[in-house]
């Protein structure tokens, strides 16, 4: 519930604000709803139920106007007017916001803060009590999140495929924009077998016409006329994008038979032991590289083997790395709850507009940068989703008019007409701040991602 203090000067903006009428003065204080579930518990029609911030909601569609609530409320909060519920508190926080004395408190907060400097005081700071399950659990111990993978360094990078084409288990995309064209691969000069082509050039007295180049350029670069072979050359910088496994271990999780696994932070497939087929695992793949395979049954995951960084000799953009994140994201979020919603791990909360990650779930799949629509979680892969198309309406039957959604969506797409929420759809985005954030879950909100590059 949310507390006045001493500070409170009685002035009642909260009880102003407060959208479901849910405080009062009582003794020249704001007091109301101590959100205690009796109400939720005892509603015959299942009317109530509770929300993300642990505040309570009316669904209108539902309530028939009993009076069981209001008569079982232990602080007299709760009254029917007109056949409408009203004085149940869903956490919304706008009393809290609105107050010119700073003085209504989430008292969740407060709990939890006067826990952590008793614990503090006997030395067991590693230790928190947890609020929504009223149980002990230790904090996360992790700074950051470290995952070892081959990372591509862009700067240098040229996108000519050589490291695609020596992968062992196929867990690298290049996609070239044209094709026919020479992107520099040297794959020809490696499988010559008379050692005829040397940087692009073929030295015709000693090409033997094997067709061994012609056949393996992945590019189709390579024509034949008049008995001689030629490369195809172009200009123009080679433009593209390469995506590759990230060595997350998500595929591992999601792999009912237990043939892919992660061992010492190393991907390993035991194909006899396989069974097909692994839709599961391959819709979980953060960045798309799995995919079923007719010899080896599994393919597109990285065993680390290093041979796509032997391969990138000349460029060396192919490294082994690192990657870390100690979950801060750059002051370009928008609190849209992409990143809580979609996380498979469920390491993020979006709180109060604030995104905190536990890093001791996080495995670093990168679905949050990946899905993030402005960009502001930083992530190692050019793999991108973005929203194509959605559908964003508001339930006026659950809409306790707080203004949140008003408040924070980024794209001024809500339109406040006093007594109702609407959506203006030919300016919403899809972003999902309105629908993660409503405390009352009164939008009917779907949406669709595809693959960007």
């Amino acid at each position: 519930m949310f507390l006045s203090t001493n500070e409170c000067k009685g002035i009642g903006e909260c009880v102003k604000k407060c959208p479901t009428e849910a405080i009062k003065l009582v003794n020249g204080k704001g007091f109301g709803c101590i959100t205690c579930g009796t109400c939720f518990d005892i509603c015959p029609n299942n009317a109530i139920f509770k929300n993300r911030y642990d505040g309570y909601v009316v669904d209108k569609a539902k309530c028939n106007g009993c009076g069981m609530c209001e008569f079982s409320c232990p602080v007299n909060s709760i009254h029917i007017e007109n056949g409408k519920t009203k004085g149940i508190c869903a956490r919304c926080g706008v009393c809290s916001e609105v107050c010119p004395e700073n003085a209504r408190i989430d008292g969740f907060e407060l709990r939890e803060d006067k826990q952590n400097k008793y614990l503090n005081s006997v030395n067991i700071s590693d230790i928190l009590i947890n609020n929504n399950d009223n149980h002990i659990s230790k904090t996360p111990d992790k700074k950051e999140v470290v995952r070892n993978s081959v990372v591509t360094e862009l700067d240098s990078c040229i996108y000519c495929g050589r490291c695609e084409y020596y992968c062992p288990t196929n867990a690298i995309n290049v996609r070239i924009h044209g094709n026919e064209e020479c992107v520099k691969c040297r794959i020809c000069s490696d499988i010559c077998p008379v050692n005829a082509i040397e940087k692009e050039n073929i030295d015709h007295e000693k090409c033997v016409l094997c067709l061994s180049c012609y056949k393996n350029c992945p590019q189709d670069a390579i024509s034949v006329e008049n008995f001689e072979v030629y490369i195809n050359k172009s200009n123009e910088e080679t433009r593209g994008t390469i995506v590759s496994c990230l060595s997350c271990g998500l595929c591992s999780e999601n792999c009912e038979d237990g043939s892919l696994v992660k061992i010492d932070g190393n991907m390993r497939f035991d194909p006899s032991i396989a069974n097909r087929p692994f839709e599961k695992a391959i819709e979980n793949c953060p960045v798309n590289t799995l995919s079923e395979s007719f010899i080896t049954k599994l393919d597109g995951y990285c065993v680390l083997c290093g041979r796509c960084v032997k391969a990138c000799d000349v460029q060396k953009a192919r490294n082994f790395k690192n990657v870390k994140w100690d979950g801060s994201v750059s002051n370009d979020c928008i609190s849209c709850g992409t990143c809580e919603e979609l996380c498979p791990e469920k390491a993020i909360t979006l709180k109060r507009g604030k995104v905190l990650v536990d890093l001791d779930k996080c495995i670093l799949c990168e679905t949050c940068g990946i899905n993030c629509p402005k960009d502001a979680i930083a992530k190692s892969t050019m793999f991108k989703k973005i929203i194509e198309n959605g559908f964003n309406l508001t339930d006026n039957r659950l809409c306790i008019n707080c203004k949140i959604c008003y408040n924070i969506c980024p794209e001024d797409a809500i339109i406040d007409d006093e007594d109702k929420i609407s959506v203006d759809l030919d300016k919403c985005i899809f972003c999902g701040a309105c629908y993660n954030n409503c405390p009352a879950k009164a939008f009917i909100f779907e949406r669709e991602f595809i693959e960007e590059c």
